[in-house]
Formats: structure tokens, C-alpha cells, sequence
């Protein structure tokens, strides 16, 4: 990866670190569903009446509509709704690093590097040691929408690796039309008319903040380069960067919620940068062994 796409990479785990304590501020006085449905409505309208449909099949903008809509941002919204803080949404998302490896050995027959392998364990690892937080800021009974969320995130990217689309932000734009309807059903099968009755008096300054901050930054603007990334380098390497959201999302929640850092936390959040420093890391000394080698082979009659 080039240091120029490595420090664009970074900005956009930052932005979606932060996002997090953003949907809680919204997540807090409206249903989640409900809030991310709202959320992909404004990232998608008016946009798609301007971007032309991206020249791929009708099945990979269902799916990935479908897998990122409901499958992601549905259920973490909904996981932070259960009681999961900002801090540790972001850091147990990374459980879509286990997925993603998995996916890209499986399905797109991609190599995996040994350092990844070692920069990936590290931060499962890091996972792990969260998992023995006893401060409430990670109940239990919201893991299982975490675990789906970090399933789906890894099916996102696959998704767009195998759809093979050159037009990354029409993509996302037009995969998103696909969201807003599953999620407003599944609000309204759960609670009923009464969340949509009471919606508007609820649609204050915060939660329409927290609304667009993730359609357009978040979303419109986020996912445009992160799909680029993804056609352009191996799975597995661009999802180990997202290690580096837990690290933001962390911050982002000690700043606005007043979130403490216990040694846990920290441990949590090294072991997650170690792995990210390890996995992308070029190991120069084998290179020039290599090439050392090679130029004494040169100099032999």
C-alpha cells in the first residue's frame, strides 16, 4: 500500500471511530433501526439521482445494500442501543478481521501473508482481553449483534471485491437504495405504527445531527474510499486497517461520554496497534538479504 493511501486509510478510520459515539447520541432518543434507516435514506436521496447505476448485476447491489444496511450499521446501532459503549463498539467490530481473513482464503483464493496472519492473531488477542471488561461498557446480550455486524462487514468488502465494479461510488450509492426499506419493516414489525407516530417530535438538533454527520461524511463520503481501497489492494490487507477504528472510537467515546480507560482498555487497544504495525509492515532485512544474494551470484564466473 502506498504511503499516500496508508495515511488516507487512517483519516477514514478516524472518521469511523468518532462515528460511533455519534450514533449513540442519536441512538439514545430514537429507535436504532429506525435511526440507521434514516440514516441511509439521506445518504441515498437525492445522490442517486445524479449517479448513474453502476454497470453490475441487480444481485451485488441487493446483497451488499442488504449485508451493510441491516447486517452492519443495523445491528451495531442496535448493540449500542442494548448498552454497548461508543469505545467498545468500535473496538469489537474487529471481530470482521477473523471474517474477512477467512473470506479472502476461501473465496477469492487470496495468499495470506505471514505477518498478517501474526498482526491479525495480535489483535484477535486484543479482542479476547476486551471480552473480560467487568464495567458494564460491554453486556453481554449485545455480542450477538456485534458478531453479526462484524460478519457483515467482512461480506460488505467481499461483495465489492466480487462485483468487480470500477465505479465505486455509484456502487455504494445505488447498493444503499437497498437498506432504508428492510430496516423501516423490521422497525415497524417490532414496535409497530408508534414509532413512526411519535418520530417527529423526537427529531431534535442532536439526533439530526447524528443522522447526517452519518449519511454524508460517514457514508456517502467514507464508504467511497473505502471501496476504492478494496479494489485496489488484497482483502486481507485492507482489513487489517480497520484495527485502527477501535483506537479512534475509543478516543472519540473518552471525549464525549467521559469514558474510562482502564489498563484493560489500553492493553486492548496496544495489542490492536501492534497487529496493525506487524501486518503492515515490509521486512526489508529479507529483501536485501535477497538482494545481496542475488549480486554475489552476479559476480561468480
Amino acid at each position: 500500500m502506498t504511503k499516500r493511501d496508508l495515511l488516507i486509510a487512517i483519516a477514514l478510520m478516524c472518521l469511523w471511530g468518532l462515528n460511533f459515539s455519534v450514533i449513540k447520541l442519536g441512538a439514545d432518543q430514537i429507535n436504532p433501526v429506525l435511526l440507521t434507516a434514516l440514516r441511509f435514506t439521506f445518504a441515498v436521496f437525492p445522490a442517486i439521482f445524479f449517479i448513474a447505476k453502476p454497470k453490475v448485476p441487480a444481485k451485488y447491489l441487493v446483497a451488499y445494500g442488504l449485508c451493510f444496511g441491516v447486517g452492519l450499521w443495523g445491528m451495531m446501532t442496535w448493540s449500542i442501543n442494548l448498552g454497548l459503549s461508543a469505545g467498545m463498539a468500535g473496538i469489537l467490530m474487529q471481530l470482521s478481521l477473523v471474517f474477512s481473513l477467512i473470506l479472502s482464503w476461501l473465496v477469492l483464493k487470496e495468499k495470506v501473508a505471514v505477518n498478517k496472519l501474526i498482526g491479525a492473531l495480535l489483535a484477535i488477542v486484543g479482542l479476547a482481553v476486551s471480552l473480560t471488561l467487568q464495567d458494564g461498557s460491554a453486556p453481554k446480550v449485545a455480542l450477538i449483534f456485534v458478531l453479526f455486524g462484524a460478519l457483515s462487514w467482512s461480506l460488505v468488502s467481499l461483495i465489492v471485491k466480487m462485483s468487480n465494479v470500477k465505479q465505486a461510488f455509484a456502487f455504494s450509492v445505488w447498493g444503499m437504495a437497498f437498506a432504508p426499506i428492510p430496516l423501516v419493516v423490521i422497525a415497524w414489525l417490532l414496535h409497530g405504527p408508534s414509532i413512526f407516530i411519535e418520530l417527529p417530535s423526537k427529531m431534535n438538533a442532536t439526533v439530526w445531527f447524528s443522522v447526517l454527520f452519518q449519511a454524508y461524511p460517514t457514508t456517502l463520503l467514507g464508504y467511497l474510499v473505502w471501496n476504492k481501497l478494496v479494489l485496489k489492494y488484497p482483502l486481507s490487507t485492507v482489513s487489517l486497517l480497520t484495527t485502527l477504528v477501535p483506537v479512534f472510537g475509543m478516543l472519540g467515546s473518552v471525549v464525549m461520554y467521559n469514558e474510562s480507560l482502564s489498563s484493560t482498555k489500553w492493553l486492548v487497544c496496544s495489542l490492536i496497534l501492534a497487529g496493525l504495525f506487524i501486518s503492515q509492515a515490509k521486512w526489508r532485512r529479507f529483501s536485501v538479504g535477497k538482494q545481496k544474494r542475488v549480486s554475489e551470484s552476479e559476480r561468480t564466473p
